[in-house]
């Protein structure tokens, strides 16, 4: 039997169902193998008191302590989260808030392996408790936790000397392993670990953008609305393609810059932004789709991407993360210079010669969470087996 305990700051809870969704499917489709038992701890992070109790944090606050999500055991413990310090003491309050949980947790959960799913502040702090507990640790990267964590002044020290002490390294591309190699971190214990797919949700129907009252050509994007994800580019892309409708799933604080640009163009009774789209119905809105565009300027490799192809959408993207590790044919869309005349062309491209969808989708086909799944375990088999 492998005991595996998951530690990840980037889990979904009852006020943020859409927060991590990746990695509490990824979980999922682990604790569901033979001989694998699974324990969940999703930490919050928290600003002192007063501070934890306005508005922004409350609902996170009066999560419970523990409780079963999905069949899932799953503790949330709070650690301090000093605003201010760009993240400097982020990991070091982390083990320390985990130290005296894990204590009791491995009392009646013997755990074997922890397997960090997001690299910072998760990755320093389970190196740490690895290192009290005798148990190899595992970290995974999937982009913003390299991009940005592992270059900023305050913590890219702390993500750089993780990556040389965990027993094994998963990253979601092997473009992202590049990048963990050139932050000085060891490539032979790196391991591409491809996201997965929900194949029998996110597959395409004729009916949908019917259903969804909307006549004519449909791009959609997906992603939270940060400067990041280029959803400026999108709609001014899509401004120059006369009867092109856009519908942009996500929020963010960029949302009321982006209304004053969908204002500004005139063009809002093409271009809507739809604000938090719960992930359960993202599979009709991206069957709906003729294209799903998105303009990130770094990804590691997006769920949205593999979703969209799945969903019998190609998609255009620029040239950022495993872009070429998902669009392997032409079919699945195209990869272009990130501005929103590239954007343009391409749309138009494909919306004058549409693929067909079951092409679009086989190159989604290698994205399972059954694949996913084994994947992990093997990986986290492995290093229990090394370290006996």
């Amino acid at each position: 039997m492998l005991r595996v305990l998951t530690l990840s700051t980037l889990f979904p809870d009852a006020t943020r169902p859409n927060f991590g969704v990746f990695v509490e499917r990824q979980t999922l489709g682990l604790a569901a193998l033979s001989d694998t038992e699974v324990r969940v701890v999703a930490p919050v992070g928290l600003p002192p008191f007063p501070l934890s109790r306005h508005a922004v944090y409350r609902g996170l606050s009066e999560l419970p302590r523990a409780e079963t999500w999905k069949g899932l055991a799953v503790d949330r413990p709070r650690f301090l989260n000093l605003p201010g310090t760009n993240g400097r003491w982020h990991a070091a309050m982390l083990a320390r808030a985990l130290a005296p949980l894990l204590t009791r947790v491995r009392r009646e959960f013997a755990f074997d392996v922890i397997d960090a799913s997001f690299f910072f502040p998760d990755g320093p702090a389970v190196v740490a408790l690895g290192k009290r507990f005798g148990v190899p640790v595992s970290i995974k990267a999937r982009g913003a936790d390299i991009h940005h964590w592992g270059r900023a002044p305050a913590t890219s020290a702390a993500v750089r000397e993780a990556g040389r002490a965990a027993d094994g390294l998963l990253t979601v591309s092997e473009a992202m392993r590049g990048d963990m190699i050139a932050l000085g971190m060891p490539g032979d214990r790196i391991v591409v670990h491809y996201t997965g797919v929900d194949q029998a949700r996110f597959r395409p129907d004729a009916g949908a953008k019917a259903t969804l009252g909307i006549d004519g050509p449909l791009v959609v994007s997906v992603g939270a609305l940060i400067p990041r994800k280029g959803h400026d580019i999108v709609i001014d892309a899509v401004a120059r393609l006369p009867g092109v409708a856009l519908r942009i799933a996500g929020d963010g604080p960029e949302r009321a810059a982006l209304q004053a640009q969908i204002d500004r163009l005139g063009i809002g009774g093409r271009v809507v932004l739809l604000g938090p789209v719960p992930h359960d119905s993202l599979p009709p809105l991206l069957a709906a789709a003729d294209v799903m565009a998105l303009a990130s300027s770094s990804e590691g490799l997006a769920n949205a991407w593999v979703e969209a192809l799945a969903s019998g959408t190609s998609i255009v993207i620029p040239d950022a993360g495993g872009a070429r590790e998902v669009l392997d044919r032409a079919e699945a869309g195209r990869i272009v210079e990130r501005s929103p005349e590239a954007f343009a062309a391409a749309i138009g491209e494909l919306l004058a010669d549409p693929s067909e969808p079951a092409a679009v989708r086989e190159a989604a086909s290698r994205f399972t969470w059954n694949r996913n799944a084994e994947t992990l375990r093997a990986h986290l088999a492995a290093l229990v087996e090394r370290r006996r």
